[in-house]
């Protein structure tokens, strides 16, 4: 491929985006995986009466650790904060899944101009030497429409992963707040 430094600086770009949307990916999903694992074993614990509050590996258990009755607003807290600090990436994944395919939308755009421009000094162009051009040229947007693609799925399968977490994470505060109301 021959192209020029634009086409080449955007694909480099664009290269960039595909690393980082994996390493984003895997580095979220083995994170994520791990804490819903763990969520899923406390809350477990907590439905068949073995244990009277989360687990000491549990997102919750330093919030409730700090207080010495369990309310809404520390469980809420808590919640927040793990599924914040979960979720962390998930803003750069959904940028790059929309502006990768107009930076490569930009690249072909730069590539065929260039190849009219190259071909206007010319007295006469035919498809063969037109087509191999405007072909290399749609490669740059070939390139940002896959990498939208892997961010977009990958936001989407973190995103549902964020919910489980998140769903764990309430269920586990319901079930203290209900012990705590039994107490009373």
């Amino acid at each position: 491929m021959s192209g020029s430094a634009i086409t080449w600086i955007v694909l480099l770009w664009l290269s960039a985006y595909f690393i980082i949307t994996f390493w984003v990916f895997l580095d979220r999903f083995s994170i994520l995986n791990r804490r819903i694992s763990s969520e899923a074993a406390s809350l477990k614990a907590l439905y068949t009466g073995h244990a009277k509050t989360v687990a000491q590996n549990s997102l919750i258990y330093t919030y409730l650790s700090r207080v010495s009755s369990p309310n809404k607003a520390i469980l809420e807290a808590a919640s927040s904060d793990a599924i914040r600090v979960s979720t962390k990436g998930l803003t750069w994944l959904s940028i790059i899944a929309s502006t990768s395919p107009f930076i490569g939308l930009f690249g072909t755009v730069i590539g065929i101009l260039e190849t009219f421009s190259t071909l206007s000094g010319k007295s006469s162009a035919s498809l063969s030497v037109i087509a191999p051009a405007i072909s290399e040229a749609l490669i740059a947007t070939a390139a940002g429409i896959a990498v939208a693609i892997f961010a977009y799925t990958f936001h989407l399968i973190l995103k549902r992963k964020a919910y489980e977490l998140s769903s764990l994470l309430s269920s586990q505060s319901e079930v203290i707040l209900s012990q705590t109301d039994e107490e009373k």
